[in-house]
């Protein structure tokens, strides 16, 4: 029983509660479930070959033809991600900074409603805005004149010959989850005690020095907000298959397409079923989509946490 709860009422909503919390963690463990027995034949079948390959070749009339490796999507996944976290991340603490320290405050009120908006709108608006609207200009404005006059370095060394690749994914994942890491930076940025902000104005802090010296103290939950970040960027599915370009292949360039483990899932579940063991692999890549997750969420909130009761045992 929870510390605090002697009153008969407070037992009682406690037991209200249980049943909510079983029904998650339920859901969560039957998910669990499902995703292992299903990804378990494609795993006695190839072993780590269906990670370490990036070899897709499904085959309707000879099941022992068919041959699926993961390397590909798996690599694409964190590719994508790591280039949104480079876009958002800066994005994310400018827009906590500018909300809680030099917008007015008739104005902030109205720029925290439109973060949270555009951290609402579904996901498809994304995805139909930067498959018509910022590839092309991206490939345009961006993608050739790289490749014109940095040529050179491996990051752009490929022509971009469709403006749906891991770039286009990347800016579209960025613009998504900056509203979601603007929010954890700025909680974190609002729960520095006014004793903290009281001392470095009280010794003469010019005003980028004391936001200096307010982001130092909420460093873990920045690095947390990247975690939870990349989890939410690599778990993204339909704004990134249309945007990516959905193709096998593995490249340091960012003008190619590629593919996450999202996207092929949502790309290739329509046909699984013509094909003896694609149903299996897509349940594995899930299987491992789900373990990426788990990892990257479980370790971020654990920051946060630890962040926390550090701050308020200080």
């Amino acid at each position: 029983m929870p510390p605090g709860m002697g009153g008969r009422s407070d037992k009682l909503f406690f037991y209200a509660l249980l049943p909510f919390a079983a029904v998650t963690v339920a859901l969560f463990l039957l998910l669990f479930k499902v995703l292992v027995g299903n990804s378990l034949p494609i795993f006695l079948r190839e072993g780590f070959g269906f990670i370490e390959s990036s070899v897709w070749r499904p085959s309707e009339t000879n099941p022992q033809a068919e041959y699926y490796g993961m390397l590909a999507p798996i690599l694409g996944t964190f590719y994508s991600s790591i280039v949104a976290l480079l876009l958002a991340l800066p994005a994310s603490i400018s827009l906590t900074i500018l909300i809680d320290e030099y917008a007015p405050h008739g104005l902030r009120g109205h720029l925290v409603n439109m973060v949270e908006i555009m951290a609402g709108l579904p996901t498809v608006l994304y995805g139909l805005w930067g498959a018509y609207i910022l590839a092309p200009a991206l490939k345009s404005h961006v993608m050739q004149p790289l490749n014109t006059y940095l040529g050179m370095i491996p990051l752009f060394s490929c022509t971009p010959t469709t403006p749906s690749t891991i770039l286009t994914a990347g800016v579209v994942l960025a613009i998504m989850v900056t509203p979601f890491m603007t929010s954890i930076i700025r909680e974190a940025y609002e729960s520095v005690p006014l004793i903290y902000r009281e001392a470095a104005l009280s010794i003469g802090a010019a005003r980028y020095e004391y936001v200096g010296i307010m982001m130092s103290i909420i460093k873990p939950a920045v690095l947390a907000s990247i975690l939870l970040g990349f989890g939410r960027a690599a778990g993204e599915t339909i704004a990134v298959s249309m945007t990516i370009g959905n193709s096998f292949s593995i490249s340091p360039c960012l003008f190619k397409p590629g593919y996450t483990i999202s996207s092929l899932i949502a790309d290739q579940f329509g046909n699984a079923g013509f094909y003896h063991y694609m149903t299996y692999a897509l349940y594995g890549a899930g299987f491992l989509l789900l373990l990426i997750g788990l990892a990257l969420n479980t370790l971020g909130l654990y920051l946060l946490v630890a962040w926390r009761r550090r701050l308020e045992a200080r």
